[in-house]
């Protein structure tokens, strides 16, 4: 394949790449987006394999995208929807780690030649900066990995002054980046050593920045990581020149930075104490501990008493949460709205920016089971509205409507906005037990004398509300 050719192909799939950002930014036109991205990556790899840039071993690469195409296949059809912040989580950890070993090789590699000191002194910081990407968002992409799949725990790790480690980590990391550039004067004459020593800072910087932050706010970690991929995998094309590789990380990088700002501002954080780490986890009451403090008797309810709940009322709010796609409830709530609207009763969703465990986790199960998009709303959209329903679903959420973070200042979601359920008539929780959620917070919205408490698996308790209202 010409250059000429392979230029155009790039430029074809940046096209396809923007189509497909656009294309995911609406529920409608996801499918769409999806498309656009597959066509578009596989027109880029085609062009680069078979481009001028790539002679020799060809064989090998193929062998090397049979061997990976067919593990993502096989993660494709294994995965459960559950499953998927921490495949996202460890897909950009791989990211990061393309990132350092591109960055190692490149600096091996004697074959490159400058000329002058100037082009060798920006292709060292490239190397630099690329490694050190990498490496953050490799270790804080397995430790979020490690959260998301409960192999640690969900509480953030409050480290004494960790702010200052935090800064006294990056300061050395740009200490070892001048000495690195300057070709390891401060340490022996060795370049590679610095290089190293700011290897092992990053994936340090790394662990300790996801650490610090609590379970509830793990949905913005993924995006943040999502976001520092995309630098990573820019900063890549910019040691290998590719263009095309420099452009589609600008677009995951700065997207991801956007969504990451985005969903702050729904939870009333702050953008750069995401980058930090440890953001929202500053309060230390004693509900952050996950001790189960008796604040009353609940009041449970069984399957007749809901169904005739629901035929009674004109308006009822949905509140889906992780629960609902641990027992993959998605289609027979879609069978329950679909019953509930053709008996002339307002049935409408209310999504958290944060509900389950990924950005947009929600929407991704809701969309899955067919539910209309009409009336799927946003929180800031339907919250308002409350006081004006006459029962509200929750189903398998804790922490997105925990009357706490507005009440309790010393609580770990304190100023998270959250879903004002218990302003409504009755609020119907669908719960396993009383279990506190991700972030290991009580919720005192289940000793409401509005709320009943349905329990059992979302699933199994949907179905046999499903059948009394058919």
């Amino acid at each position: 394949m010409s250059e000429g050719l392979v230029t155009a192909a790039y430029i074809g799939a940046i096209i396809l790449f923007i189509l497909t950002l656009g294309g995911l930014s609406n529920q409608e036109t996801a499918r769409k987006g999806n498309v656009y991205g597959m066509v578009g990556m596989a027109l880029a790899i085609l062009a680069t394999v078979f481009g001028p840039g790539v002679t020799g071993n060809i064989h090998l690469i193929i062998i090397a995208m049979l061997v990976g195409g067919t593990i993502g296949l096989i993660l494709a059809k294994k995965v459960e929807m559950t499953q998927m912040p921490e495949l996202v989580a460890i897909l950009h950890s791989l990211v990061g780690m393309a990132a350092v070993m591109v960055g190692y090789v490149t600096f091996m590699d004697e074959t490159i030649s400058f000329e002058s000191d100037i082009e060798k002194s920006i292709h060292e910081v490239e190397i630099y900066v690329g490694v050190l990407i990498g490496a953050i968002t490799f270790s804080g992409s397995v430790i979020a990995f490690c959260k998301l799949s409960g192999k640690i725990g969900g509480s953030p790790l409050m480290l004494p002054a960790r702010h200052w480690l935090n800064l006294g980590l990056l300061i050395a990391a740009i200490y070892f980046g001048y000495d690195f550039v300057h070709q390891g004067h401060i340490v022996g004459g060795d370049p590679a050593l610095p290089l190293m020593i700011m290897t092992g800072i990053a994936l340090l910087f790394g662990i300790h920045m996801v650490m610090a932050i609590g379970g509830a706010d793990m949905p913005v970690v993924v995006s943040m990581l999502n976001s520092y991929s995309g630098w990573a995998a820019s900063a890549t094309g910019f040691m290998l020149s590719n263009d095309l590789l420099i452009v589609t990380g600008a677009l995951v990088g700065s997207s991801g930075a956007i969504l990451s700002y985005i969903m702050c501002r729904a939870m009333n954080r702050n953008f750069i104490s995401v980058i930090a780490g440890g953001f929202g986890t500053d309060t230390g009451g004693s509900s952050s501990d996950g001790e189960v403090v008796d604040q009353g008797e609940v009041v449970p309810i069984n399957t007749d008493e809901v169904a005739s709940l629901l035929m009674d009322a004109k308006e009822v709010m949905i509140i889906p949460g992780y629960g609902m796609a641990v027992a993959q409830a998605q289609h027979t709530v879609h069978e329950i709205t679909q019953t509930l609207r053709e008996k002339k009763i307002n049935v409408r969703f209310g999504i958290h920016p944060v509900a389950g465990r990924m950005p947009g986790h929600m929407n991704v199960l809701l969309a899955e089971a067919k539910v209309p998009y009409d009336v799927v709303y946003e929180m800031d959209e339907i919250n308002d509205d409350f006081p004006d329903i006459d029962v509200s679903i929750i189903i398998g959420a804790n922490d997105i409507v925990n009357p706490s973070a507005q009440t309790d200042p010393n609580s770990p979601i304190a100023g998270m906005p959250v879903m004002e359920c218990w302003k409504g008539k009755t609020t119907i929780v669908l719960k396993r037990g009383m279990a506190t959620g991700y972030a290991g917070v009580q919720n005192p919205l289940f000793f409401l004398e509005n709320t009943r408490m349905y329990f059992g698996d979302a699933k199994e308790s949907l179905d046999a509300v499903l059948k009394e209202i058919l």
